[in-house]
């Protein structure tokens, strides 16, 4: 029968070979996102393994190879995966119900020895083997027949040892018991069938008598003979309580139902003190009913002096350990001894005298009296033929007559006279007959006679001769090994060379599980045929992958299921964990086999190599950015890279006005661009001209080409008139369009007086100004009184209603008076001041003439203080020129 694992892995192949591609999983999915599946909102998703040129790479196009490969295997894993759960479900199943069958059989064992477990103190040992026995009943293939090496049934006829209770076959047993009791009786032809040989147990060696060779079929307890076949009770048991007396026997009897195996310990009550009597009684299991209360025992020791120390404890006390000096037995010598031996001997001769008072006692240190004298009374002489009543002193004589003797042959006697010592050797010659009977020959009576004749009869295993040297035939067993092979096909008899079949291999074998946790003792020989029992422990194999510890599996033979933890690995190109499942041991189909030379020859199966495969593209998302740092996406850490994201690229061009068009590309940021938003030097050049929109009333185009910001005001001269419509005023374009209602008007203006009369005849006192002059004339006009004094000045609108006239007053007479007596007063006050004038004038002279100091001149010298129109007309005049030609200008300019 081929091994399961061989099967497993033969189903795998075929199913690899025949399946077809199962639906992708997760992995799968991720692993054809990984080249470059975009959302719809993104513009030109990169492409992996291309470059921004748009030729692919050689590394990129071995990572998509690669990674189509893996794609391959993982989907034929995938179904040979499938077919061999379709095909295995039946078996698995079955061994799961196998599971839950043994599960419920072990609850109903602990439920029947539930009262056995509780408040046991004891030794539990032979309750382990009932337990054992009991499941090898229940258990198919357990219980074996260690004769015929074969399974015991339910329905079959079986007697069990009372010694190691291993059960037999009933026709087995009887041939046992007979050939033993056969081989055992041949030995001597004397006796056959005249003793009652007994007949050994073929595995405990436990010997029966003749009479109790079993001959008829009891249950294990014996009450019932032939007991019926039950589905519902334990097998070859009549299912009445056991009743048999528990060993050692307690008074009790076992109280479980007939059952295989020893009895348990013995469940009952008892109220029973402990090993020194010391302690109260107290109610203990029967079978566990001699405790110890751990006081000191207090039993006086062997030695007499001491007592013991030990703590409670069951049979006598140990002797005691304690030493002492003590003498010895004739007390000539004192030692320091163990005082659990108090008497001993010493190696000194006694010497005391003897009662008669010749001799000394000759004994090594003894007890007691010395004894007579054994030179006392009456003696014999050296043959015993003559008594002598002498002193102790002398020693007894010889009688004289032969010695008589039987010699050492037996048949002779001693010729000598009566002497002390040993008798010679026979030296008589006799006709002997050799042992085996052939040969006759005279030599000395002491001298023994074998002939050299070999004896040729068969030993008692009937395959070997005697060849013993003159053998009297009673030939000796055989004493050659049998070495025949056993039953068990794995040892040799180890038993002297007999008759008939060996013995069955008295080993055992554990068939153990692959852990060897868990085990099923069977009879050697049996452990081809037995299927390892079922283990519950965890397979504790290394992993055969890079994993430090392995996917967590029961117990198994043959290779561990593949590993699905995922991978783990450090990805050489990007440091990231491989999530994958583990691949190290992956199954291909091997390619480049025999090819088939023509449609009849028959293709054959796949062949599948287990090998690692490279881990598969990193699919780690890695947000990334594109060329123009539009947007972030998630790329596959395999695929990542610069990409283009196929937008217009977007950046403000250094006109401000325009964007770069370009498709998304690399901009080389630097440090007077570190706005993303601006454009950069692989950016487009702006050529346009400026199409900004001119403010309105300026029909002047920008001169400038594209430009950021605003656009230069316009300084090109507008051409207007004035206000009064007589001059042509030249004003900047910008002026115009900037300005309100009031700078218009302003602009308009040429400064000049408006040459418009009023209806008074005035001219019109306002600057050049739009629309009508104003009707109400404010000019001032000076009104006089007749003699000129009183002026008063007044609005010429007012005058011209005649509502104001002035008349001359009191005053003006008086003034009239004083401004002649002033005039008088002035006259006079003109003359003096001449004189004084000519008179300064002559001294000044005379001083020039006399040489005065100069210091005296300056302190005539009258300073004069320039006025500010003095100092600064000559900065002044140009000054107002330059105001006048622009004033004259900008009036030109705003007339047309």
């Amino acid at each position: 029968m081929e091994a399961s694992w061989r099967q497993v892995a033969g189903g795998r192949g075929r199913a690899r070979g025949r399946g077809t591609a199962a639906p992708s999983s997760g992995n799968g999915v991720h692993l054809r996102g990984a080249g470059g599946g975009r959302e719809k909102g993104s513009v030109g998703a990169a492409v992996p393994g291309l470059s921004p040129g748009g030729a692919a790479t050689p590394a990129a196009a071995a990572e998509l190879m690669s990674q189509k490969k893996f794609e391959e295997i993982k989907k034929a894993n995938q179904a040979a995966a499938k077919k061999i759960v379709e095909e295995h479900f039946s078996s698995s199943s079955e061994e799961e119900g196998d599971e839950d069958f043994e599960g419920k059989r072990g609850k109903i064992v602990a439920n029947t020895f539930i009262t056995y477990t509780t408040q046991t103190d004891g030794d539990v040992r032979e309750l382990e083997r009932t337990k054992q026995y009991v499941n090898e009943a229940f258990q198919a293939g357990a219980m074996t027949c260690l004769i015929c090496i074969a399974s015991v049934k339910r329905n079959q006829a079986v007697w069990s040892c009372s010694g190691c209770f291993c059960i037999f076959h009933m026709p087995c047993i009887q041939k046992w018991a007979k050939d033993s009791q056969f081989l055992v009786s041949s030995l001597t032809d004397d006796d056959f069938g005249k003793r009652d040989y007994p007949w050994p147990c073929p595995k405990c060696r436990f010997e029966y008598k003749r009479s109790d060779t079993p001959s008829r079929y009891y249950c294990y307890c014996g009450k019932v003979e032939d007991p019926p076949l039950d589905p519902w009770l334990v097998p070859h048991s009549c299912g009445q309580v056991c009743e048999r007396d528990f060993k050692p026997s307690c008074g009790h009897k076992c109280l479980l139902l007939c059952h295989p195996g020893p009895c348990p310990p013995c469940p009952k009550m008892v109220t029973t003190t402990c090993y020194c009597k010391k302690a109260k009684p107290i109610p203990r299991r029967c079978s566990a009913k001699e405790w110890s209360c751990q006081l000191p025992c207090g039993r006086k020791l062997l030695c007499g002096q001491h007592k013991c120390e030990n703590p409670c404890h069951a049979g006598s006390c140990p002797p005691c350990p304690r030493v002492s000096r003590q003498k010895c037995v004739c007390g000539k010598r004192v030692a320091e001894r163990s005082c659990a031996s108090p008497l001993w001997h010493c190696d000194q001769v006694c010497g005391k005298t003897l009662p008669c008072g010749n001799h000394t006692c000759e004994q090594v240190c003894h007890v007691g009296a010395c004894g007579d004298c054994p030179r006392s009374g009456k003696r014999f002489c050296p043959c015993q033929k003559s008594k002598f009543s002498l002193p102790c002193t002398e020693d007894v004589p010889t009688c004289g007559d032969s010695c008589d003797k039987v010699l050492e042959c037996g048949i002779h006697r001693c010729s000598q006279r009566c002497h002390r010592g040993p008798c010679e050797t026979c030296r008589q010659e006799v006709e002997k007959h050799c042992r085996c009977g052939k040969h006759t020959k005279r030599m000395p009576c002491h001298k023994p006679y074998l002939c050299e004749t070999k004896c040729v009869k068969m030993r008692d295993c009937q395959k070997h001769q005697c060849r013993r040297k003159c053998c009297p035939g009673n030939c000796p067993p055989c004493d050659q090994n049998c070495g025949r092979t056993l039953g068990c096909r794995n040892h040799k008899c180890p038993s002297v060379c007999h008759r008939g079949s060996c013995y069955p291999c008295p080993e055992t074998v554990d068939v153990k599980c692959n852990c060897g946790n868990t085990k099923v003792t069977v009879p050697c020989g049996r452990e081809r045929t037995t299927r390892p029992p079922k283990c519950k422990e965890q397979c504790s194999r290394p992993p055969t992958c890079h994993h430090t510890s392995q996917e967590k599996h029961r117990c198994h033979f043959g290779s561990c299921p593949p590993c699905h933890q995922p991978c783990q690995k450090v990805l050489e190109k990007c440091g990231h964990l491989c999530p994958a499942p583990c691949h190290d041991q992956a199954l291909i189909k091997q390619t480049g086999r025999h090819q088939p030379t023509g449609p009849w020859e028959q293709p054959s199966e796949p062949a599948f190599i287990q090998t690692a495969l490279p881990c598969p593209p990193c699919q780690v998302p890695i947000p990334m950015e594109c060329l123009g740092k539009h947007e972030v996406s998630p790329l596959p850490c395999h695929a990542v890279g610069p990409y283009s994201c196929k937008r217009a690229c977007g950046r403000t061009l250094t006109c401000q006005n325009h964007t770069c068009m370009k498709e998304c590309h690399k901009v080389t940021e630097t440090d007077s661009c570190t706005d993303k938003k601006k454009a950069g030097p692989e950016c487009l050049h702006c050529e346009e001209g400026c199409s900004k929109s001119r403010p309105s009333g300026c029909p002047h185009p920008c001169v400038l080409p594209c430009h950021p910001g605003e656009c230069p005001p316009c300084v090109q001269m507008l051409r207007i008139k004035c206000h009064c419509k007589i001059t042509s005023l030249y004003v900047e374009c910008r002026k115009i369009t900037t300005a309100d209602v009031n700078e218009k008007n302003l602009l308009s203006c040429c400064k000049n007086q408006c040459p418009k009369e009023l209806p008074c005849g005035h001219r019109c006192k306002e600057m050049c100004h739009p629309g009508e002059c104003p009707f109400n004339c404010n000019q001032k006009v000076k009104l006089r009184c007749p003699c000129k004094r009183i002026k008063k000045e007044v609005q010429c609108n007012k005058v011209r209603e005649n509502q104001i006239s002035i008349e001359c007053d009191t005053t003006c007479k008086e003034m009239k008076q004083k401004a002649s007596e002033l005039k008088e007063a002035e006259a006079k006050a003109a003359l003096e001041e001449e004189k004084r004038r000519q008179q300064a004038e002559l001294e000044a002279f005379e001083n020039r003439l006399k040489g005065r100091r100069k210091k005296n001149r300056k302190r005539d010298e009258v300073a004069v203080e320039l006025t500010l129109w003095q100092k600064y007309q000559y900065y002044l005049f140009p000054l107002c020129a330059i105001v006048v030609v622009v004033f004259a200008w900008y009036i030109a300019n705003a007339v047309d």
